[in-house]
C-alpha cells in the first residue's frame, strides 16, 4: 500500500527532500543518535557464567523501560 502524499506534512517532505541532497557518509552520520541508557552505560563490559545469571542482573539493576525484563 502506497502512502497518500498528501496524508504527509509538507514539512516532513521538504526535511526529506534536504536530507536526500546531503552526501552519503553525512546521512549515516546524523542518521545515529546515541542515547545514554542508564548502567548500560556505566561499565565498559560485563560477562556471566550463566543466562540466568544475565536475565538476574538485569532484573535487579535495569529500569523495567529499557525493556530487558522478562515477560
Amino acid at each position: 500500500m502506497e502512502p497518500d502524499d498528501k496524508q504527509i506534512p509538507p514539512e516532513w517532505l521538504a526535511e526529506f527532500e534536504a536530507a536526500s541532497r546531503r552526501p552519503l557518509p553525512l546521512r549515516i552520520r546524523y542518521s545515529f543518535i546515541r542515547t545514554y541508557k542508564p548502567v548500560l552505560d556505566d561499565a565498559p563490559f560485563r560477562s556471566f557464567a550463566t543466562m540466568d545469571d544475565y536475565r538476574r542482573w538485569c532484573e535487579e539493576n535495569l529500569p523495567s523501560w529499557l525493556g530487558y525484563g522478562r515477560v
